[in-house]
């Protein structure tokens, strides 16, 4: 949707620049503007790779856990869909720390991790679950101690005082953050999950024992040790299997044509061999 919003804006503005004559004027801005682009990203380029080796070093220390271990009862509360321990909380804790430094290209790929954390706990897949929404919020409206991005910025156009605004941003930040929690808590009854769409079902859940055939199940089993009956097909262990033949008499070989049965032979004792 975003790409076809962008490319009406485009279509729409050299549309106006040819009808009213301004095409070079389109030109120069664009070529004005994408130096100013370039300069702006080599601006804050160092600042950003400072706050992100930061947050490695801490990551490595065990800051990052430390820290999730001391925000664990605020997060509870605020996701207390996320298993206790469960990694998913990490990530989480690790991008509402890049939100709150305002390191803005680093919070965007561990927002990405705690999404993909969160959607894996999540029972209904196709629709998101109130920990996932909840982090929507807090990371639209997170709360920023140090705009290091918005510094940089600052920095780069010739800001005389470019981390002015450091006070500002927390007030702001802070309110935002209070309104859309409170937003989520209020709403969240009227949004309830919706059925997964057609022809999709939800993930089967865990796997169950085959019901025992009749005979054979834990009952069958103490009713038989009760009255001493066996099942039919059931051979006591230690006992040999019954030849196949006694089994199914059909399952003798046929005898040709004009043959004879094989007669006893007799014995010195008198008696008949079979």
């Amino acid at each position: 949707m975003i790409d076809l919003i962008w490319l009406g804006l485009l279509v729409v503005g050299l549309a106006v620049a040819a009808a009213t004559g301004r095409v070079d004027q389109v030109t120069e801005a664009v070529m004005s503007s994408s130096q100013v682009a370039v300069e702006t990203v080599i601006g804050f380029l160092g600042i950003t790779s400072l706050w992100l080796g930061v947050m490695k070093i801490a990551e490595e220390a065990g800051l990052v856990a430390a820290l999730a271990r001391w925000l664990e009862p605020l997060l509870r509360r605020l996701f207390p869909g996320i298993p206790a321990g469960d990694p998913a909380l990490g990530a989480v804790v690790m991008s509402i720390s890049a939100n709150i430094l305002g390191v803005g290209p680093a919070a965007t790929p561990l927002g990405l991790k705690a999404m993909q954390e969160l959607q894996r706990i999540n029972p209904h897949k196709h629709a998101a679950s109130d920990a996932m929404v909840t982090f929507l919020a807090m990371t639209t409206s997170g709360i920023t101690l140090i705009p290091a991005t918005v510094i940089a910025v600052r920095a780069a156009a010739g800001s005389a005082h470019p981390a002015e605004i450091v006070g500002p941003t927390l007030v702001a930040s802070t309110v935002a953050t209070c309104v859309a929690l409170l937003a989520d808590r209020l709403l969240r009854p009227l949004a309830p999950v919706p059925p997964p769409p057609p022809g999709r079902e939800e993930p089967a859940g865990p796997l169950q024992e085959p019901p025992a055939a009749p005979g054979h199940g834990p009952e069958a089993a103490a009713g038989r040790a009760g009255t001493g009956a066996v099942p039919a097909g059931h051979r006591p262990p230690g006992t040999a299997a019954p030849d196949a033949r006694e089994q199914d008499p059909a399952s003798e070989p046929p005898r040709r044509r004009g043959s004879r049965p094989a007669r006893p032979r007799a014995t010195p004792s008198g008696r008949r061999a079979g």
